[in-house]
């Protein structure tokens, strides 16, 4: 049940074939995960990619990583109540915003997912994510992965539908 609840995700949202090449030669034509993020095919996860440059977090993730970056939509951050990603974006909650966004990487072993299993993994934050494998769906937390596998230099992306919140900014 596990290998087919894999499988499906992989052959679903990413080519697992296509995962396991891209990897072995992530250096030939790949960008690092902010490149990635602000390149084609990256329209529906712009609110992040701003949230990271408000906190400042741009050159830790164009570091080296890897990275496991699960990535809200912008419909996720549509999700949270209205103005409250106005008031995370202004300096004076930088912190706070950094404690949000930082909960959503793993530094460490990039997990693809044909890796991925019920487990906890450990975030930049200090907090755990509770991964967990529910049939043909994989949710981080309460967020469900919707996109998985975008080949980074520097690690990998997915896209979830809901924000992450660290138990300490809830």
């Amino acid at each position: 049940m596990f290998r087919k609840a894999v499988w499906f995700v992989a052959a679903t949202l990413c080519a697992a074939a296509v995962v396991g090449s891209a990897y072995a030669d992530h250096h030939e034509g790949k960008k690092d995960i902010i490149d990635t993020a602000t390149g084609p095919g990256m329209q529906k996860v712009t609110t992040v990619v701003a949230a990271i440059k408000a906190a400042g977090l741009v050159e830790a993730l164009k570091g080296d990583g890897p990275f496991t970056v699960f990535a809200p939509t912008n419909d996720a951050f549509d999700k949270l109540p209205k103005g409250t990603v106005e008031e995370l974006l202004k300096p004076e909650n930088k912190a706070k915003l950094t404690s949000i966004l930082t909960y959503h990487v793993h530094k460490g072993k990039a997990i693809w997912a044909k890796d991925v299993m019920t487990m906890n993994l450990g975030t930049i934050n200090g907090a755990d994510l509770k991964v967990k494998v529910d049939g043909d769906k994989v949710w981080i937390n309460d967020a469900k992965v919707i996109k998985t596998d975008v080949v980074c230099t520097n690690g990998v992306i997915h896209w979830v539908d809901t924000v992450l919140m660290p138990p300490a900014a809830k």
